[in-house]
């Protein structure tokens, strides 16, 4: 996503040289940037077979830890694959859940250890859908994290995606915690999205052609447009790392409600740097960006 930082924690990541990585992670000090190259970590590959030798290496650090069972997570996802439930094999949902004990076993230990790791509970809250756990638990790991930072971006994100009716939500649930949260956050802050990233769920839950009537409702266009001038449009708003997504989600929402001056802007915003969301729920993101940024400019 055209961070420097990024691309040099996977290099070294990936060159197993987790000294080098430790010494990245212990720079990052706010904890939206730090959950942010956490999930930097989750993408390479390989990351658990030399985990152990850092938490080996380093008793007295959580830090070890908390990579170990951020990555574990999209680990875990990346054994049970983006199948349904009826197209996803026995052997599959065992290895799913056996790589998602792991996770939260790491992370366990590390808000045990250290209970102010807001990055630590935010990835709980994550690991809180594949697990199943009920609502009491799944708000307690999000007030965890939120007390401690409230505006965190990625949490908020989290919660989101478990209030969805996919999940253990509603659509009205949903619907009420992104304005909610938008209503209280402060100018220019990045969590404006969560709106956009609600109707997009409503997009993708309808049948084929209610979703493009749907998203070219005026309530929606216009909900759409004042979150924009809350987050990614207001002067408060700061590029921080992972910023890129926050325009990503803004423009795929606004072609999809045929607002194509304010889709236009976004990608203006973003250049060349796509990210995998929004795009993926779609198909191919680098292909589905680029299709829609020509029906932008059409």
């Amino acid at each position: 996503m055209g961070d420097p930082g990024a691309a040099g924690l996977r290099s070294v990541l990936a060159a197993r040289d987790w000294r080098s990585a430790g010494s990245f992670l212990r720079s990052v000090s706010d904890p939206d940037d730090r959950a942010f190259y956490l999930n930097v970590c989750g993408s390479v590959k390989g990351v658990q077979d030399w985990a152990d030798e850092w938490i080996a290496a380093e008793p007295g650090s959580t830090l070890p830890l908390l990579v170990k069972g951020a990555h574990g997570i999209r680990w875990a996802w990346e054994a049970r694959g983006a199948a349904t439930a009826d197209q996803t094999s026995d052997q599959q949902f065992r290895e799913f859940h056996r790589r998602l004990k792991m996770a939260e076993d790491c992370l366990d230990e590390v808000v045990e250890r250290d209970p102010d790791d807001v990055a630590a509970w935010s990835f709980l809250v994550v690991s809180a859908r594949g697990r199943q756990v009920g609502r009491e638990e799944a708000l307690r790991r999000f007030h965890a994290a939120t007390s401690r930072h409230p505006g965190h971006l990625h949490t908020h994100a989290q919660m989101l995606q478990w209030l969805c009716a996919k999940w253990f939500g509603s659509e009205e649930e949903m619907f009420a915690f992104a304005r909610r949260t938008v209503a209280d956050a402060p100018p220019g802050s990045p969590l404006g999205r969560l709106v956009a990233e609600a109707h997009l769920e409503k997009w993708l839950s309808l049948d084929r052609g209610e979703d493009d009537e749907y998203m070219a409702r005026p309530d929606v266009r216009a909900e759409l447009r004042a979150a924009a001038d809350r987050s990614v449009r207001h002067p408060a708003y700061r590029r921080r790392p992972g910023w890129p997504e926050d325009h990503n989600v803004f423009a795929c929402a606004f072609v999809l409600a045929g607002d194509h001056v304010a889709a236009r802007e976004r990608f203006e915003a973003l250049g060349d740097l796509v990210t995998e969301t929004p795009w993926r729920y779609l198909g191919d993101p680098g292909g589905i960006c680029a299709r829609m940024r020509q029906i932008a400019y059409a």
